[in-house]
């Protein structure tokens, strides 16, 4: 009898022991979506310079698509933005950036900053953030009327590599003119004004939405005149670079501006990597764009966010996700 009772007592433990096994999950099996159950996705987000646009700008995305997306934090670091925030994505050192579309174009045609030293397009489109408008100013006194008048003046560029840098250098090419014939500063932009403020450069570029927080720093010390992009040279800087559209800077979007200011515009694209699941990303992208409310409330320069605008001018894939998402809004086809 006591045999039998231990025989029916171990049969029952080891039936226990197999379906709770059958029951468990391993620790770290990953589900559907390529995360472990409850666990949370750490993305950090390429941006900026802390004196430009993508630096707050992305802080406040970032926040809106954190709390919007239970799955993920997403946290921002500082960068030389455009160029530098590509290389990260492909690199994996970044999972979401903020670069300028044309930026975006050279890097997935092997083209420019990366002919020679291409990276991997492992990266896709998630939308235009919004329009990237090149300023360049110089002191109202200066006598330097056109960019041309740049010749042998002291001129910050933007960090090297960066799509402030890339673009001043097309520009600067369409009106005859190289770094040979400039003394060249490479200093970021909040460095850059602090510069300019101190007489220490002539002028200064920056790809940033109008009216941009720094320039109007500048004006509460100096008067300024800001540089105007037309006619044949317009043309020529389009011949190299056709993603540049022609953009007006509207009479009195700074101080003492009294007058419309033709100048060229590019877009600003959240790129985000391919591995970052598709469900994760489409919920991100409808994040950003029907989260801008809350971000343009943490930085105005998010109400130029425009689901309507989301595709324009970008000319690289679209990450599945981002895609499924516009494409049942009717954004893309």
């Amino acid at each position: 009898m006591k045999r039998r009772k231990l025989v029916v007592f171990l049969t029952l433990a080891l039936a226990f022991i197999l379906v709770m096994a059958g029951c468990s999950q391993p620790a770290g099996e990953v589900e559907g979506n390529g995360e472990a159950a409850g666990e949370v996705m750490e993305l950090l987000m390429g941006t900026g310079g802390t004196g430009g646009t993508y630096y707050p700008l992305g802080g406040a995305i970032a926040n809106v698509m954190s709390e919007w997306v239970e799955e993920v934090n997403v946290t921002i670091q500082a960068t030389g933005a455009s160029v530098e925030n590509i290389r990260l994505l492909s690199s994996g050192e970044a999972e979401l950036g903020m670069a300028m579309n044309n930026i975006a174009h050279s890097a997935w045609h092997d083209e420019g900053d990366f002919e020679t030293e291409p990276v991997e397009k492992n990266w896709g489109a998630m939308g235009v953030v919004y329009p990237e408008i090149i300023q360049g100013f110089v002191a109202a006194d200066s006598g330097i009327d056109s960019i041309a008048d740049l010749a042998g003046k002291r001129v910050a560029v933007g960090p090297p590599g960066s799509g402030t840098e890339v673009t001043t250098r097309a520009i600067l090419a369409a009106y005859g003119l190289s770094y040979d014939d400039i003394e060249p500063n490479f200093a970021t932009f909040a460095d850059a004004v602090d510069l300019f403020k101190d007489g220490h450069i002539d002028a200064a570029f920056n790809v940033l939405a109008a009216p941009a927080a720094a320039i109007q720093d500048v004006i509460t010390v100096r008067d300024i005149k800001l540089l105007e992009i037309t006619g044949e040279y317009l043309e020529k800087l389009q011949e190299a670079y056709p993603l540049v559209a022609p953009h007006t800077i509207p009479a009195g979007t700074y101080k003492g501006q009294d007058e419309d200011v033709q100048t060229v515009a590019l877009q600003a694209v959240m790129y985000v990597r391919n591995d970052i699941p598709e469900d994760i990303v489409y919920k991100l992208t409808q994040a950003m764009y029907e989260g801008q409310p809350e971000i343009a409330k943490a930085y105005a320069r998010g109400d130029q966010i425009s689901l309507e605008k989301a595709a324009d001018g970008v000319t690289t894939p679209f990450h599945p996700g981002a895609e499924r998402y516009l494409k049942e809004k009717g954004v893309l086809k």
